[in-house]
């Protein structure tokens, strides 16, 4: 977990030092129009939602977690030295295409390396840290690209230069030290000791159920997506879906708090370290909270506080306090989905199916975010930042008790379907 968690961390030094600059450079440097930048955000939500699923299904047929995620690494990395050389938008576009691709098919089958490599109990903790170490990046990726903006005005090309070394960095993390744990085997444990926990194969409800014990799921002989046409899993697919159509992409609340706010370009960036910021220090704090009370709890809570970051870039005051409380509900969001849905979406499923439960998850997560980027770019471009944006908050508002509704008693729904 602490490997992958490394890998993570230099992936998204690169990846974020990107993306922390992306959007005022397409649309404030290149001068390129919101819509535009929403069509190239809905790529990169959406393109690796499109073989999420597949790379998730490939790690549960090869039984080789660890192959499939090198490759999306790897591929990721390669396609950097695009940014370096070319600056067109339809360049730029098929590179972030490519790198979207590797991403979708590395996500699913890092999830459940961690969740092979953690205690059931610990699940909601060990997503935490890493995603706590994946925040770190998040953060560290913004903090370098604004100190080269700093030293070296207009320094795009810089910044590109350096995502790629970190990239490159993390793949080789990955390839040499990160074993290849398997999800669904099982191993005999020795006399008077007890298996270890990668490969201890007792699956839990997405909440707790007291005085309940939740049965023991043998693996399949073979994966079968047939496996995931549960009733309690559905409902968690079709909740996380409407939810992601009304979760716009940072980077618009971004440009938003920057336009309206005023912010030098070269400080763009440390919009993103604020957020990041707050979802390091609450991503292990949550997972704990999400093991102990519920982690469709936390999930449902953390879109209420997505509802107040809304209100608070499209609200009437303005200024630096209203501007970092965006920033610190956006990122506890993050911290109390984020996580969260994995670890749900890996305790709904038998493990012999878990990567292609996790992706599948993601899958509709990120098609909806994508839908939500494009929608809200044109928004943006016809109606206005305030207009669209309140618009949002107010769909969001409506959503939230459906998803609710919808996800009352998953947990003991997958009992009973296990039992039967």
């Amino acid at each position: 977990m602490l490997l992958l968690g490394t890998v993570s961390l230099l992936t998204d030094i690169s990846s974020e030092s990107v993306n922390a600059i992306l959007s005022v450079y397409l649309v404030t440097f290149l001068g390129y129009s919101t819509f535009a930048y929403g069509v190239l955000d809905s790529l990169y939500q959406g393109i690796s939602a499109l073989v999420r699923l597949a790379g998730g299904w490939v790690a549960d047929r090869t039984r080789a977690p660890k192959w499939v995620a090198v490759f999306g690494y790897g591929l990721s990395a390669v396609v950097r030295v695009g940014l370096v050389l070319l600056s067109s938008f339809a360049a730029i576009s098929t590179v972030i295409t490519l790198d979207r691709l590797g991403k979708g098919v590395r996500t699913a089958p890092r999830d459940a390396l961690i969740t092979s490599s953690s205690r059931p109990e610990n699940l909601g903790r060990s997503f935490g840290v890493h995603r706590s170490l994946d925040t770190v990046g998040a953060m560290l990726g913004p903090l370098l690209a604004f100190w080269v903006l700093v030293l070296v005005p207009n320094g795009f090309k810089t910044v590109f230069v350096m995502s790629l070394g970190f990239a490159a960095v993390g793949w080789v993390v990955l390839l040499l030290f990160v074993p290849n744990l398997r999800p669904g085997r099982r191993r005999r444990a020795e006399p008077g000791r007890a298996a270890p926990a990668a490969i201890v194969e007792l699956e839990l409800a997405a909440e707790p159920v007291a005085d309940k014990p939740v049965p023991e799921q043998a693996p399949a002989s073979r994966p079968s997506l047939r496996l995931l046409v549960r009733r309690s899993y559905l409902r968690l697919c079709l909740s996380a879906t409407l939810l992601g159509l009304l979760s716009i992409s940072d980077s618009f609340l971004y440009l938003e708090l920057q336009r309206r706010d005023d912010l030098a370009v070269k400080y763009f960036p440390l919009l993103f370290v604020g957020s990041n910021l707050a979802y390091l220090a609450l991503a292990v704090p949550l997972g704990q909270l999400a093991d102990r009370i519920g982690r469709i709890k936390i999930f449902l809570a953390g879109h209420v506080l997505l509802l107040l970051a809304y209100l608070a870039a499209s609200g009437a005051w303005t200024g630096a306090v209203t501007t970092v409380a965006c920033l610190l509900l956006l990122g506890t969001y993050y911290a109390a989905t984020d996580g969260v849905l994995a670890a749900v979406s890996g305790q709904l499923v038998p493990a012999v199916v878990r990567t292609s439960g996790i992706a599948t998850t993601q899958t509709l997560q990120a098609l909806a975010r994508s839908g939500a980027s494009l929608m809200f770019g044109l928004l943006w471009a016809s109606l206005g930042a305030i207009t669209a944006l309140r618009l949002m908050t107010w769909l969001l508002l409506a959503a939230i008790p459906v998803a609710a509704l919808l996800l009352r008693g998953v947990d003991r729904d997958y009992v009973r379907e296990e039992a039967g």
